[in-house]
């Protein structure tokens, strides 16, 4: 085995051209794998950290369009997709729910649009009206200022926080803080600023955030909610707990026929299934596309060994003329092929690193908190799909030059 690896290397350096053009194949192929499975882990890192901030352990309540049809009900999701509106989530729901055994906390929201005017400058703005009780739940942080109180919720005082790209837009580099802001027909005290944000939450980054009470009564004129979060005590318990907010709502809204449910509980988990479902399908067509590409490079692997056999018929002869088996031939052609591959997969393992780290540095560039990282199963696959296509493509030109007679391969030229 150690004279064929000579062998191989030695033919391999003296066409360093072919060699070259042999590889680029495979290791297209090998970076986009790499290059796929890498950001799968980057990106799953994001979603993870993303949905920390909404807090580790919450549920979630959305109003829904009741229906006996269980498809229809879930296509037509929470009622602010639709035209239809769902008044029965109500502040009273969620204090029922706070009193379950696993619930820690929770706040509701509704959401509206008006227009935000700060001297000159004028903005068509989206603004939630929440409770208090939001900034115990959820992480996200300020990057000046503070929270409103629960005192200011229940009072409806006219204050607000604004999110980073609101704050820059409204108040260019002036301080926000301590500043009046028209909103709707309503002027409000700015009080803090938000930190910016990434990822799916990076949308509240140009949204203004009022007490819940404040929207209801002096914006919309309601007094139900469109969404609940619920913190959880234990999340190994979260199934169980969601089981028991779908009584307490069904209860309070005398509905019998679970089918005719004005409402949707949602984990973390079921949030993170539906992430996870979506980018392996997006993963599994990429990794589809990559193999197109190493099918390619295995094929012309096998090309060009047929040729290399043709070339080197001559070589052959001479070789088992003096002594060397088909086993000797074989293994020496078989290590070229599993040598080109090998090669091609370790550059296109480093190419597809360096493509990772890019897609990092691009996304942390633009907000997100990408994380760069390749992972070892990555790295394994690389090399291991590298060593399969080099055999699998390899085994037929080696074979043939093995089974080449001695005397009819001397008298080739």
């Amino acid at each position: 085995m150690f004279t064929a690896f000579k062998q191989a290397n030695k033919v391999l350096l003296a066409n360093p051209t072919r060699t070259v053009l042999t590889t680029l194949g495979i290791m297209i192929g090998i970076a986009t794998v790499i290059l796929v499975l890498a950001a799968g882990a980057g990106f799953r890192a994001l979603i993870d950290a993303q949905v920390a901030t909404l807090g580790t352990n919450t549920l979630f309540v959305a109003t829904k369009i009741p229906s006996a049809n269980k498809s229809l009900a879930a296509s037509r999701g929470s009622e602010v997709s639709s035209s239809v509106i769902i008044t029965t989530l109500t502040q009273r729901d969620l204090e029922d729910i706070k009193k379950l055994p696993n619930v820690v906390n929770d706040y509701g929201m509704v959401v509206g649009q008006a227009t935000a005017n700060y001297r000159n400058t004028q903005k068509n703005i989206i603004y939630l009206g929440v409770s208090a009780a939001r900034f115990e739940i959820d992480k996200s942080t300020l990057k000046s200022g503070r929270f409103f109180t629960a005192a200011e919720d229940s009072g409806g005082a006219q204050v607000v926080i604004l999110g980073s790209n609101l704050a820059t837009k409204l108040f260019n580099a002036d301080d926000p803080n301590g500043k009046l802001l028209h909103i709707g027909t309503l002027n409000y005290l700015v009080i803090g600023v938000y930190n910016s944000t990434s990822g799916f939450g990076a949308g509240y980054d140009d949204m203004a955030f009022i007490p819940l009470n404040t929207a209801q009564k002096k914006m919309l004129g309601i007094n139900y909610i469109i969404r609940g979060v619920i913190q959880i005590q234990d999340l190994n318990l979260s199934d169980y707990t969601s089981n028991e907010i779908a009584t307490t709502l069904r209860h309070n809204h005398d509905i019998s026929d679970p089918n005719k449910d004005d409402f949707i509980v949602t984990t973390q988990a079921q949030v993170l299934d539906i992430f996870n479902t979506i980018f392996n399908g997006i993963t599994i067509l990429l990794i589809a596309i990559a193999a197109i590409s190493l099918v390619v490079g295995g094929v012309g692997i096998m090309n060009i060994m047929y040729v290399v056999v043709t070339e080197r018929t001559a070589e052959i002869g001479l070789k088992k003329a003096l002594g060397a088996s088909n086993q000797d031939i074989l293994a020496e052609f078989l290590t070229e092929s599993v040598m080109v591959t090998i090669l091609g997969g370790a550059f296109g393992i480093l190419f597809g690193a360096a493509l990772s780290w890019l897609v990092a540095f691009i996304a942390n560039q633009n907000g997100l908190a990408w994380v760069f990282t390749v992972p070892f199963y990555a790295i394994a696959v690389g090399f291991g799909v590298s060593a399969v296509i080099g055999i699998s493509f390899g085994v037929l030109p080696a074979k043939s030059a093995a089974k080449l007679d001695p005397i009819e391969a001397l008298r080739h030229e």
